[in-house]
């Protein structure tokens, strides 16, 4: 009898078919929505792996229903979704998609960061209403990049790319990571290693990349808008409760800072209350990953890292821990 594999929601190319080819019998959820978790507990309780996504909770009462899972195949790079430390107690293996959308996630905080520093989503809703009358020398006047300093939370793959990107606007970088990245990769980037409060106090621009954990969880909090510059810029590609959500609109609606870029939210799907309302903050849905390539190839590895599990070897891309 061929392996079962539950996917809990419809993929983009190539899509369940590479399952398939693999010899396994795929069973998925066909609606193009988050399954409802008694949805979820019904489709994993014959499957020897799960294809998840960042939206599904994978807990002990998920492992409880599937006495055969032995592999959670996580369609992102982050795996705060799944309780990691239960599952392989259980012997079932964690896997994520690192590396594949790296670039994808880097060009989306630098789109953040552009739309943000020049009031590009404002000045869209202006000319969208009818409400444009004509360039006027004082209208919508944004941050420029130039020779400005970035600053990275998280210097990973994706805060490196991002890092590099600076390059070509001549910015000074600075950054904070758990661990100091190699002489070798700082020397490469033009990057400076700093304090977390020396970096909020430093920067011009912020973005993170963070990964979220009961440590990062709020660590941009009042606190850290108490630290920024008025004119800052803070981008978001990473978790959306890296940031107090409800702090960030006082610290916008007062412009204790100048503006944000969001791709990822704090009670995502739910928008916290407030935001809609301001005009210095871009909103966007949870498009990180979102070209064609970054998606097909975290497709890709999924089933890679579900087909290794299966039949015996290691995980191609195991998740840390």
């Amino acid at each position: 009898m061929a392996p079962i594999v539950f996917v809990t929601r419809p993929l983009p190319a190539p899509g369940t078919e590479l399952l398939v080819d693999m010899g396994f019998d795929v069973r998925s959820n066909l609606e193009d929505r988050p399954l409802r978790r008694e949805e979820l507990l019904s489709g994993v309780k014959d499957a020897d792996a799960l294809l998840c996504m960042l939206s599904d909770r994978i807990d002990a009462e998920v492992f409880d229903s599937a006495p055969s899972l032995r592999v959670i195949s996580n369609y992102a790079v982050g795996f705060d979704n799944i309780a990691v430390a239960e599952a392989r107690a259980r012997g079932i293996e964690v896997t994520t998609t690192p590396g594949v959308l790296t670039d994808a996630t880097a060009d989306l905080a630098w789109a953040l960061l552009l739309a943000a520093a020049r009031n590009l989503g404002a000045g869209e809703r202006m000319v969208r209403a009818g409400e444009w009358t004509g360039w006027a020398p004082t209208q919508l006047l944004g941050e420029p990049l130039r020779h400005r300093t970035l600053g990275i939370v998280g210097m990973g793959a994706i805060g490196q790319a991002v890092a590099r990107r600076a390059q070509g606007f001549g910015m000074e970088i600075v950054y904070f990571n758990r661990n100091r990245v190699s002489p070798e990769i700082e020397s490469t980037l033009g990057a400076q290693f700093v304090s977390f409060d020396e970096l909020l106090h430093r920067s011009d621009f912020i973005s993170l990349h963070a990964p979220l954990n009961e440590q990062s969880r709020h660590m941009v909090d009042a606190r850290a808008f108490g630290l920024m510059k008025s004119s800052a810029v803070l981008v978001n590609t990473a978790r959306g409760a890296l940031i107090d959500e409800a702090e960030l609109v006082h610290a916008l609606r007062d412009r204790r800072i100048a503006a944000a870029g969001l791709d990822v939210y704090e009670f995502e799907p739910s928008i916290t209350e407030g935001l809609f309302a301001l005009d210095n903050v871009v909103l966007a849905p949870h498009l990180g990953s979102a070209s064609t390539l970054a998606r097909g190839d975290m497709v890709r590895l999924c089933c890679e890292n579900i087909s290794e599990v299966l039949a015996g070897r290691p995980a191609v891309t195991p998740a840390p821990g």
